[in-house]
């Protein structure tokens, strides 16, 4: 486990942008389920859609969603 406590192992998924960092944006945005990531950074470069992610990849963007809808963070609008 990080240092938060979650259990993904791939540091890069975590990065921003990263798979584990757009799910957990998605959930915090209350967005629904959507997994995809950019591999530039958030909004940079050309966004990587589920259908072009590994299964690491989308384990990884539905760990960060999961992660912060069991974590309640949520934007108040």
């Amino acid at each position: 486990m990080d240092p938060v406590g979650n259990s993904n192992t791939n540091r890069s998924f975590d990065r921003h942008g990263g798979p584990y960092d757009r799910g957990s944006a998605d959930s915090f945005y209350q967005r629904g389920s959507n997994p995809h990531y950019w591999p530039e950074g958030t909004y940079n470069g050309t966004q990587v859609r589920e259908a072009d992610m590994t299964p690491e990849e989308i384990a990884a963007y539905h760990e960060g969603f999961a992660d912060n809808e069991k974590a309640g963070l949520h934007k108040i609008y």
